[in-house]
């Protein structure tokens, strides 16, 4: 019997298709193919895509380089979100089309924060004695 789910409970085939869709959307983005001058003028991480058991919706987490203007980033990819679902369905050949969401990755901030809490005096104190 083959094992078809990782230790995280998704399905090899979710993971494999939610990284051609990654590599997809990275692509798109940083050749400047969407015609938006915000678009252009910032370099975007696609660091994860989550695609969903029926492959019809897809949560892609995007980070704009060094967090610079995150809001304005993220309002002009949801603005060519049409645009880039095209685009997607077209290279990744799919039953259905995957109905793209764009949200702020949060893991690098979230990853700063516990440095952040490992660095401070009192952890640091408590970390030395061991």
């Amino acid at each position: 019997m083959r094992k078809t789910e990782t230790a995280e409970g998704r399905s090899v085939r979710l993971l494999r298709v939610g990284e051609q869709v990654r590599h997809v959307l990275s692509e798109i983005l940083a050749r400047g193919d969407v015609h938006d001058e915000t678009l252009q003028s910032h370099l975007i991480s696609v660091t994860e895509v989550r695609i969903s058991p029926d492959l019809r919706h897809a949560m892609v987490f995007v980070k704009p380089l060094l967090g610079q203007d995150e809001d304005v980033v993220l309002k002009a990819i949801r603005t060519n979100t049409a645009y880039l679902q095209r685009e997607v369905a077209h290279r990744v050949r799919l039953k259905y089309a995957a109905k793209l969401k764009f949200v702020a990755d949060e893991s690098f901030d979230q990853g700063g924060h516990i440095d952040s809490l490992l660095r401070s005096p009192k952890v640091r104190q408590d970390l030395d004695e061991e």
